[in-house]
């Protein structure tokens, strides 16, 4: 897999060339000083969340749980503070919390990072935050509804690798659902050979930085310390991306889930074999035909 494309860098006064050049091409880039002169610049830390958010009851992901579908629930309760403790500890780390409203238990931190000014939009009311410890990844996938994002990051870094959705199938990507059943934690182009003709961005994002994602852009994430980011959404851009978010949010993605529960482990094996037969399909075009692929 090629993973040596250089994903560009911009100032958050760039305002027009954002628009111009990479929100309305949907590209990719990082921009920095988002969060300077916000209230959250000079306070947001792990260790102030600790202290506003306190002992809620909070939904935790366990990444050794293996999941076979898209958009699942938490696995189990903890207090918010016993989360932090644990995440912040210099070992490897299996939980994660994972699109938590924390505006919704402490309204005023919205006020502290408000939606940046280039994200306004009818969905600038919500801001996601994303938590984990060292190591814990996020398998690779992209966002059911095909919203754009723009993920900052505050405490810790955090790796991204970045995928157009032009590689769905050789991503080998299961019907009915938006992520990978490949493995990026130990990449294995002899297991998965389709993933020889992927190209895409491997990146660092740093404390301070925001990156734009487009909609439908495939990430796998590793954090590789105890950190955390905010992410704020747009809007799919343009009917196409719009249509194919609905399509997923209504009737794939339930569709899924039905056959997941009344199938058994045998729906997950059909997705995996299907996933397969895709890669396997488009590789051989590639190289009967002397097609490439080429990231945008």
């Amino acid at each position: 897999m090629d993973l040596s494309l250089k994903i560009d860098r911009i100032d958050a006064s760039e305002k027009d060339l954002f628009f111009k050049a990479y929100f309305s091409k949907q590209k990719p880039v990082i921009i920095s000083g988002l969060v300077n002169n916000t209230a959250a610049a000079n306070k947001w830390n792990l260790d102030y969340l600790k202290s506003r958010i306190g002992d809620t009851e909070v939904m935790v992901f366990d990444n050794a749980i293996k999941k076979t579908t898209a958009y699942t629930g938490g696995d189990y309760k903890m207090k918010f503070s016993e989360f932090v403790d644990q995440i912040r500890k210099d070992e490897e780390c299996k939980v994660r919390l994972f699109l938590f409203n924390a505006f919704k238990y402490c309204s005023d931190l919205k006020k502290e990072y408000p939606c940046p000014s280039i994200f306004k939009g009818i969905l600038d009311k919500v801001g996601f935050m994303f938590f984990g410890g060292k190591n814990t990844h996020v398998r690779m996938h992209f966002d059911i509804d095909m919203s754009n994002v723009l993920h900052t990051q505050f405490e810790g870094k955090k790796r991204i690798l970045l995928i157009s959705q032009e590689y769905n199938d050789l991503l080998y990507k299961t019907p009915f659902n938006t992520y990978s059943i490949a493995d990026f934690q130990n990449i294995d182009e002899t297991k998965f050979p389709g993933l020889k003709y992927v190209k895409g961005y491997d990146i660092v994002l740093n404390p301070g930085e925001s990156l734009f994602m487009p909609g439908g852009y495939w990430h796998y994430m590793i954090y590789l310390e105890g950190s955390f980011a905010v992410a704020y959404r747009k809007i799919a851009y343009g009917v196409k991306n719009t249509l194919i978010g609905i399509n997923y949010l209504t009737l794939k993605l339930w569709t899924d889930k039905f056959l997941n529960s009344t199938l058994g482990k045998r729906w997950p094996e059909y997705k995996t074999k299907v996933a397969h037969q895709r890669a396997e399909a488009a590789i051989k075009k590639i190289e009967n035909e002397g097609e490439e692929v080429v990231a945008s």
